[in-house]
Parts: structure tokens; sequence; C-alpha cells
């Protein structure tokens, strides 16, 4: 078993109001993760990132440690970073700034239909996509944030488009779930993953 100590976006993770500079980031996550280097955690993760400063600094932080560290970027519904980056932009940036420094990189907080459009056919920037965590919802972060109720979305739906992603995304094995999943939508997942690999 793999424990990972997971880090937050600082501020609205959805809404990059002010964007820290690297230096910045790495200091403010520094503390975090140098506790989690003193514990058993085998890995940092930085889940729901939305800007290219924050996630370089997060990962230069990690290495200061001696950890590892995995970016899990969010995007909003044109498969864009809320800061406007494209994730190929991202990554590529993240990948130049620190050396390649992250083990991987992950999809978070997002429905399906909101990047898929956005990786691209065979481009070797999405052979760093190893991860996802998509939302149960279609929904935009502005219109999840005004809901009042939950929106589930449709557990099997979810299970089929993992699936898809993974026809596109060889490297893609770490698969859970966002906002508005559950058990339903986990064991859809793993059925149509297992599925998969089986065929």
């Amino acid at each position: 078993m793999v424990i990972s100590g997971c880090v937050g976006p600082r501020g609205d993770g959805y809404d990059p109001a002010h964007v820290m500079s690297e230096d910045e980031a790495e200091r403010y996550h520094a503390e975090q993760i140098r506790i989690f280097a003193a514990t058993a955690a085998d890995m940092v993760t930085a889940i729901t990132m939305t800007n290219v400063p924050e996630a370089i600094g997060v990962t230069r932080a990690a290495q200061a440690a001696g950890l590892p560290v995995v970016i899990s970027f969010t995007v909003e519904t044109d498969g864009r970073l809320p800061t406007g980056d494209s994730l190929k932009n991202a990554i590529e940036r993240v990948d130049a700034a620190t050396g390649h420094g992250p083990a991987y990189y992950m999809i978070n907080c997002a429905h399906p239909t909101h990047f898929e459009g956005a990786l691209g056919t065979d481009a070797l920037w999405t052979r760093r996509l190893r991860g996802l965590r998509a939302n149960a919802s279609t929904k935009s972060h502005a219109e999840l944030d005004e809901a009042e109720e939950l929106d589930d979305g449709n557990p099997a739906e979810l299970g089929a488009q993992y699936r898809a992603l993974r026809d596109r995304l060889p490297y893609l094995v770490v698969l859970g779930g966002c906002c508005g999943t559950d058990h339903r939508h986990i064991g859809a997942i793993v059925s149509a993953c297992v599925r998969q690999r089986a065929a």
C-alpha cells in the first residue's frame, strides 16, 4: 500500500484569484511537505492545482524534502486550467522547470467531457498522465458552486468514459473519483476497466 500525503491549492481550488510566484509557492507548501517527509508518507500528491507556478513550487518543495510528487491539475469545461493554460502547456512547463520532477500527472475535479477533447492523439505529453479522479457531474465549477443539491451524474456512463480514456491513454493506471462520486461510481469504473483489461 502506498501512502500519499495530499496537498491542496492555496485559496479557492476553482478560482486562482492570486497566483503565487514559483518561489512563493515553494515556501508556502514546504512546511507541510517537510512534515509528510517525517512520517510514513511515501509520496506527495498535489490535488486540484489551478496554475503552473504553484505546481512548480510544490514539485520543488517535494524534491527538497526527498519525496516523490504527483501533480493533479483541474480544468474548466474547455479543457484548460482556470488560468487559461492548456494541459499540454502546463505539463510541459512544470517538467521543464523541475527536470521532469513529478513522477506523473493526474486530472481531478473535472468531468471527462471537459478534457477529453484536449488530449490529442498519441502525444508525448499525454504519456505523463497516469491518473484520473473525475467529477460525477458534467456541470462547470461555477455551476457546482451554485448547486444546492449534489449532482451524482450517471455511474455506468462514467465507467464507460473511463474505459474510453484508457483506450486513448494506455499509461492511465490510477483511477478514482472526485466531486459527486461514491461507491457506485468506483464500482462502475472498476468493472468497465477490468473488462477492458480482460479483453
